[in-house]
């Protein structure tokens, strides 16, 4: 079964949100299909959208998993973001949360170190 991903993150401020997750994601959106909305493509057939809808913004909640959490986070921190938190669970595994300027919580989950 071949899947394709589409999450959607509302904002507020659009432009300040489309600096925000150009730097998160490192590269500008795959394609803007229109004025109030931008979308990443941050693997094949998985995307983020940022959609301009105030009445919305702030509630986003999305978790994306790496493969190599610790390049991801590194290349994160070299374009200036660093996640409001860092933890470990129990089983090893990894997530750091950012917050992008509304409040969406958008984190990233990875192995436990050395796997």
């Amino acid at each position: 079964m071949s899947i394709d991903l589409f999450a959607g993150i509302p904002v507020s401020d659009y432009p300040a949100a489309l600096e925000w997750y150009e730097r998160l994601f490192g590269a500008a959106p795959a394609f803007v299909p229109n004025d109030t909305e931008s979308v990443f493509e941050i693997a094949e057939h998985r995307y983020v959208y940022v959609v301009h809808s105030p009445e919305h913004a702030g509630h986003g909640l999305l978790t994306i998993f790496a493969a190599d959490f610790d390049a991801l986070l590194a290349g994160i921190a070299e374009r200036g973001l660093t996640p409001a938190t860092a933890e470990t669970y129990e089983n090893g595994v990894r997530k750091a949360t950012f917050h992008d300027p509304d409040g969406n919580q958008i984190s990233f989950g990875g192995p436990p170190t050395g796997d």
